[in-house]
């Protein structure tokens, strides 16, 4: 074993100092037992039931959105947030290739192409100066319009994804999306309370969105929403969720091409549950990595990955990143840590490397190279301290 892999494991179990440590788990108790039984006792398991609507009024009362509208997952929501921003085939959607593959597949859904950008080691998300460079180099503006000149497609949306809970610099974002007339779309799927300049994630662009997969702060098995500050979009994405059935007693009427994406209400029952507990698994987040600060910081070779400038991260998954010169521990790691029932994880595949997306425009991605080969997600869940 490297002495960096054993310096990392001894670290890692000084903090949690449990035998075997999965990278993230849920945590349920009678509470979310308890609704659980009250949704089966009521019947109203799926789409229809008390909970969505209490679930959905949680989100915005956290977040600060005027609307939240519940579904399956994150990648559902995104892919609904992009339809309704008006993203259509043969677009071009601005999107980091250091994402979970989500983000991008919603692109493809609609028969729009996946556009990608470099990141920044600040934040790991979107690097606003890159962007804003690559953007003056290849595209043209046409009236409201801004065009590839190497595709000659519409570039029409953008989405900044907040890694691992960690804002990216959504303000500059926003401010050239504004610019090159690109509608803002936020994967805030990893990102439920976390805040730049004391705003919640999700919120700045027309329309963002939350996941609530099993491994996220709270979880509802799986499910998402979408949340806005718009009406007309909010009853939109209610509605297509929703099949787009037109409400009648009896008859099965529906006036457009929908989704069945509904988030079913005994899902929602968990989420109630998990709601009334997210400020003290927020503080659980914070407490772990001020733990492992203490211990990691001193190692030399990695850096325990901090939340940016003016930003309130929740910590989601905890992030050490390799220094420079030391990639070729990587693998060494991944692999001791793996091997001593301590689950670590490397970024995600860049999705511009994958075959579906190999061939898809991009701009110089030297930051987002250099990161998947040095970020490792190390032990997280909320209680283990």
């Amino acid at each position: 074993m490297s002495n960096l892999s054993n310096k990392i494991i001894n670290g890692i179990r000084t903090v949690a100092g449990k035998n075997n440590l999965p990278l993230h788990e849920p945590r349920f108790d009678e509470v979310e037992i308890k609704n659980l039984r009250k949704c089966i006792d009521s019947s109203y398991v799926s789409t229809v039931g008390k909970y969505v609507n209490i679930f959905e009024k949680n989100i915005s009362d956290f977040t600060g959105a005027k609307y939240a509208i519940a579904v399956v997952n994150g990648t559902s929501a995104l892919h609904l947030a992009l339809k309704l921003v008006g993203v259509d085939r043969n677009h071009e959607v601005i999107c980091p290739s250091l994402t979970f593959i989500g983000t991008v597949n919603a692109i493809s859904y609609l028969g729009a192409k996946p556009h990608f950008v470099d990141c920044e080691e600040k934040t790991l998300g979107i690097d606003p100066l890159a962007l804003s460079n690559w953007l003056d180099e290849i595209s043209i503006k046409k009236g409201n319009k801004t065009i590839n000149k190497k595709t000659g497609r519409l570039i029409s949306a953008i989405i900044p994804m907040h890694t691992y809970g960690h804002p990216a610099k959504i303000d500059q974002l926003l401010k050239i999306s504004k610019e090159y007339n690109l509608n803002l779309v936020e994967d805030a799927a990893e990102s439920l309370g976390s805040f730049y300049n004391k705003k919640h994630t999700g919120t700045f662009g027309k329309i963002g969105i939350l996941s609530f997969n099993g491994n996220k702060i709270i979880t509802t098995g799986g499910g998402g929403a979408l949340i806005t500050n718009d009406s007309s979009l909010a009853k939109k994405a209610k509605h297509i969720s929703t099949t787009a059935k037109v409400p009648h007693k009896w008859r099965y009427i529906h006036n457009e091409i929908g989704f069945n994406y509904r988030l079913p209400n005994i899902n929602a029952a968990l989420g109630c549950a998990q709601f009334e507990k997210i400020e003290k698994f927020l503080k659980s987040k914070r407490d772990l990595f001020n733990k492992y600060s203490e211990v990691l910081d001193s190692i030399e070779g990695i850096k325990l990955f901090k939340e940016p400038k003016n930003s309130k991260s929740n910590y989601w998954l905890q992030t050490i990143i390799l220094e420079n010169g030391y990639e070729n521990e990587f693998e060494m790691i991944l692999e001791n840590t793996n091997r001593n029932n301590i689950m670590t994880r490397p970024a995600w595949d860049l999705i511009h490397e994958l075959e579906m997306y190999i061939d898809c425009p991009r701009s110089p991605l030297p930051v987002s190279k250099s990161l998947s080969k040095r970020i490792i997600n190390i032990p997280s869940s909320a209680f283990l301290l």
